[in-house]
């Protein structure tokens, strides 16, 4: 099993902008072979952020890179566009084997 996170940093006040555009937002994940579950987690909230994680779980790490290459994976991201100012900078991959 392979987990796959991007960790996003926030600007205050515009936590729930974030989550709009996730919650309209079309994965097309249910289609994609070797997917299992899809969480965005929020932490506390900081004086400058707020840091949230998004948190794909896949059958195995190729599945996931496989998603990377795939039309689904494409057709997700064409509208990703959020409105400007709610972002402090590009997300940070982690990509984890669960071995336990």
């Amino acid at each position: 099993m392979y987990i796959a996170m991007n960790r996003f940093r926030i600007a205050p006040g515009r936590e729930e902008d974030f989550l709009e555009v996730w919650r309209n937002r079309d994965s097309h994940l249910d289609e994609v072979p070797g997917f299992k579950q899809f969480k965005m987690l929020q932490g506390e909230s900081q004086e400058d952020h707020t840091v949230f994680i998004s948190h794909s779980v896949w059958e195995s790490e190729e599945a996931f890179r496989a998603w990377t290459k795939s039309d689904a994976f494409r057709k997700a991201h064409a509208n990703a566009k959020s409105p400007e100012g709610i972002y402090l900078g590009p997300p940070k991959f982690e990509g984890y084997e669960v071995v336990l």
